[in-house]
């Protein structure tokens, strides 16, 4: 068994998010579609010889208790495992962004320990432990760009040929970041959106790709970071549509080649990526 791992942890878009309604608890009834991109964190891990788990942070600074300790922890906890780990973290996904790098930094560790640690869990088995941790960490665990329902934790692989990896995408990340909470919490969100199908989201692909619904958390969104807009204006006025992705702040549009990057204000972070068909770890656990 190797005593260490290089393993990428990549970003997600969501192409669209709807609220559809709200639980008895408080919990947004979500709608969306998950697809995975080539913006990746690398994590460092390196088996210990003892029980304690240790990172080290590479590029930026995280929390000092961020997802990949509290899903090592969570996994230790749930198989009884004695062995430990250091993690260390090259950031390069930007935070407060709605693309769930904090979210796959998690599930790319429990993926990666499952497999140092030889525990050999299932993906159900994962899924259970990733579940309390964040809503996002299945669906990375999952490994496949997938739909979306409930508060975040039903998810559907999408069938085949629905979307075609290798498609590109410009992301804008302004400096400005958004606060989920702060977003469901607020009055103006709308949350009766009427539900959506699959076979609906997959016969518009044909027609009009990644033009499916909208965000309805952006208008909110919009109101407390003007910035939002202003990244959405700044790709309208390269000739793009763009839309905000999760929670945001980052806004995205498919584009068909190389955009002009070049005029972006100081602070904002514009990549241009590619989705993926599959998680880079999607055969590192077992379905049953």
């Amino acid at each position: 068994m190797r005593a260490l791992y290089d393993v990428p942890a990549p970003a997600k878009l969501n192409l669209f998010l709807h609220v559809t309604g709200r639980r008895s608890d408080g919990y947004h009834l979500l709608q969306s579609v998950f697809m995975l991109i080539d913006w990746c964190d690398t994590l460092h891990l390196e088996r210990r010889g003892d029980a304690a788990l240790s990172r080290e942070d590479l590029t930026a600074p995280l929390p000092a208790d961020d997802l990949c300790l509290r899903a090592a922890r969570a996994l230790q906890a749930a198989t009884g495992c004695t062995q430990g780990a250091h993690i260390r973290i090259a950031k390069r996904i930007p935070a407060q962004a709605g693309l769930g790098g904090g979210s796959s930094d998690g599930a790319s560790t429990l993926l990666a320990l499952n497999r140092l640690w030889g525990l050999k869990l299932t993906r159900a088995q994962l899924h259970a432990i990733a579940r309390p941790l964040g809503a996002d960490l299945p669906f990375f665990i999952g490994g496949r760009n997938a739909w979306v329902e409930g508060a975040g934790e039903v998810l559907t692989p999408l069938p085949d040929g629905v979307l075609v990896p290798g498609q590109r995408f410009i992301v804008v990340k302004p400096a400005s970041g958004l606060d989920t909470g702060e977003i469901f919490r607020h009055p103006a969100l709308g949350r009766d959106t009427q539900a959506a199908t699959i076979a609906g989201f997959a016969e518009m692909q044909t027609r009009e790709p990644f033009l499916f619904g909208r965000n309805d958390l952006q208008p909110v969104a919009q109101a407390l970071c003007p910035e939002v807009t202003a990244a959405l204006n700044w790709l309208r006025d390269r000739g793009y549509t763009g839309r905000m992705t999760g929670s945001g702040s980052a806004v995205f549009a498919p584009v068909k080649h190389t955009p002009d990057r070049a005029g972006a204000p100081e602070g904002w972070t514009v990549k241009v990526c590619e989705n993926l068909g599959l998680h880079p770890l999607a055969e590192w656990a077992r379905d049953e």
